[in-house]
């Protein structure tokens, strides 16, 4: 392993040297970023390699004006909320499913099936899942509105807020950080859409696109496969998650998706309005959108004040740039999603980064 660690360490500085400039590399999942705090990758790269953190946690790149609108349904007597664990605490304007839970109806849920299991114990409730997440957990959706579909269930909705990484890679490199030399692309999503969908941003951007695993070997050796072709002046996309990820990716989870979504322009935290980055019911399963159940209209939410989350997803600045960070935001009291998800870059900052830089 030592010799495989050293031959990435040469590759990257032969990087740097032929570069002659600092190198940004974006990991777009919040995966990634965890991983690389805790195994303390960040702080042995060459000093003119940089990571930033993108917008790869679910929780975090959901706008605000979707979480007030699961805070207004918290609050109908006739609904109860089912949502994952991470969206309990990101606030809203009026505060959180959490300081709303002993007055309003929400329950955690593991699954889309478990929230659908719900809709079958509670009859005279209708049930909304919170459905967020990328490609990774839309499949699961997707299976959970045509199981409902099939059994009849009419008491279950989805607030859908699917969305899908290579738009977001796309408004990236197009309107907010061009400056982006590649990316360390996503495990879990790679897994559902293939390596070979990172193919247009090659193509468009001339940026490499790595898929890589999670453990801290893959992340190195994934790291060191984009400075090779930084350094040879090419961009390519690939995988070394080849245990797991292939160029078609998992089919049978595309056609789930497929069956049920479609793409639609939607709103991201920082990134703003991105066109066909989200996933929307089919008019043939309308019956379980909450959007239209409920009428409800998706707009631009802003940030709460001070709050710099919008920045950091796009890699602009680092979390400890913010000036509520660690002060008036930490992972007890959040301002923002970003350090209330265990996958948000602030809450890894402030769980490793600011370890290390006061030692």
């Amino acid at each position: 392993m030592l010799e495989r660690i050293y031959r990435a360490q040469r590759t990257m500085s032969a990087a740097c040297e032929t570069l002659g400039r600092q190198i940004n590399i974006m990991e777009v999942c919040g995966t990634h970023t965890v991983s690389i705090f805790r195994s303390g990758i960040r702080f042995t790269l060459p000093d003119r390699i940089k990571l930033l953190s993108g917008p790869g946690c679910p929780v975090c790149v959901t706008d605000q004006s979707y979480i007030d609108a699961v805070l207004a349904l918290s609050e109908r007597d006739d609904c109860l909320i089912a949502t994952y664990g991470d969206m309990i605490r990101v606030p809203g304007k009026g505060g959180s499913l959490e300081t709303k839970q002993p007055h309003a109806n929400v329950k955690v849920v593991l699954s889309s099936e478990d929230a659908l299991q719900l809709a079958k114990d509670n009859p005279k409730k209708v049930i909304v899942f919170v459905a967020v997440g990328f490609e990774t957990t839309a499949p699961a959706t997707a299976v959970a509105v045509k199981e409902a579909e099939a059994e009849g269930i009419d008491n279950f909705c989805i607030l859908s807020a699917h969305k899908l990484v290579v738009p977001a890679m796309r408004a990236l490199l197009s309107e907010k950080n061009h400056k982006i030399d590649a990316f360390l692309c996503p495990g879990h999503v790679s897994v559902i859409i293939g390596y070979g969908a990172f193919a247009e941003i090659v193509k468009d951007f001339n940026r490499p696109c790595v898929v890589a695993g999670f453990e801290p070997m893959q992340v190195i050796e994934g790291l060191a496969e984009i400075c090779r072709q930084l350094n040879e002046g090419k961009a390519e996309p690939k995988s070394i998650y080849n245990a797991v990820v292939t160029e078609q990716g998992n089919t049978t989870a595309q056609e789930a998706i497929a069956e049920c979504f479609e793409t639609a322009d939607g709103y991201w935290r920082g990134l703003g309005k991105i066109a066909k980055s989200t996933l929307k019911l089919k008019d043939k399963y309308s019956r379980f959108d909450a959007f239209k159940k409920f009428n409800l209209t998706e707009t631009a939410g802003g940030e709460r004040n001070g709050c710099r989350c919008g920045e950091v997803l796009c890699g602009l600045i680092e979390p400890q740039e913010c000036e509520l960070f660690a002060k008036n935001c930490t992972p007890q009291q959040p301002v923002g999603p970003c350090m209330v998800s265990s996958e948000g870059a602030c809450a890894a900052w402030f769980k490793y980064g600011r370890k290390k830089r006061t030692q």
